[in-house]
């Protein structure tokens, strides 16, 4: 991982931090043209626009009503594919806050390693990032301090890992606590059949779609609308 960081690092030259500056600091006049903008741009790493074609992202944030002047919080930003395209379209009039546990924590355990990955992608440029924001929490009892405080808030592709933790009514409340009155939780997540036990197909990364509305339900949220993008 480290390795992997430090030949990241040296990608970038003065010509794309120049690039990457310019990027983040311009005002696009709506959703899609700066998700586009980023999309287009080198800072991306190498290998990430390949997914673009699956993932769809502008259609999928825009459908989650993103806006450049929303505070965003991110759950689990992983390897930071999403993380790339939201912190240039948030970072001149909005905000981006990302979930992390810390990377200082026990070097055995693997939240410290998925916490020194974040770490050290965000770190490499200032110029994109130094701007985004790190929500540290507990795994062992997740809490977010940012009561009210969300327009909209992301778990793409992580709603797993909260059953496979035993957490997700305890995930939901505290995203529930985070959005303002009338934000957005949007979820993408692979779906298992309907009929499957959530736990086991959990393991492998699906959940059935009518069982992941009805636990969000539960905690006081309402389903507004749902896509096949």
């Amino acid at each position: 991982m480290r390795a992997a960081a430090e030949e990241e690092l040296a990608r970038w030259t003065p010509e794309l931090r120049e690039q990457a500056a310019a990027l983040a600091s311009k005002s696009h006049p709506n959703t899609e043209a700066a998700l586009r903008a980023a999309m287009a741009s080198p800072h991306r790493m190498p290998g990430h626009a390949a997914r673009d074609g699956a993932r769809h992202p502008v259609e999928t944030l825009k459908f989650f009503g993103l806006e450049p002047t929303m505070t965003v919080l991110e759950y689990g930003p992983g390897a930071g594919w999403y993380t790339e395209l939201l912190a240039p379209t948030l970072a001149a009039r909005g905000k981006l806050i990302v979930t992390s546990t810390d990377p200082q924590g026990p070097p055995e355990a693997r939240p410290t390693l998925y916490a020194e990955r974040l770490d050290l992608f965000l770190k490499k440029s200032p110029e994109v990032y130094g701007k985004v924001e790190r929500a540290l929490f507990d795994p062992s009892a997740p809490e977010l301090d940012l009561d009210g405080e969300v327009d909209l808030a992301l778990v793409i592709r992580g709603m797993q890992g909260w059953v496979r933790d035993d957490s997700v009514d305890r995930w939901l409340q505290a995203i529930h606590r985070a959005l303002k009155p009338g934000g957005t939780l949007g979820i993408v997540q692979h779906r298992a059949a309907a009929d499957a036990d959530p736990k086991e197909s959990a393991t492998r990364g699906y959940l059935p779609q009518a069982w992941v509305i009805e636990q969000v339900e539960a905690q006081g949220f309402k389903l507004a609308a749902k896509s096949e993008i």
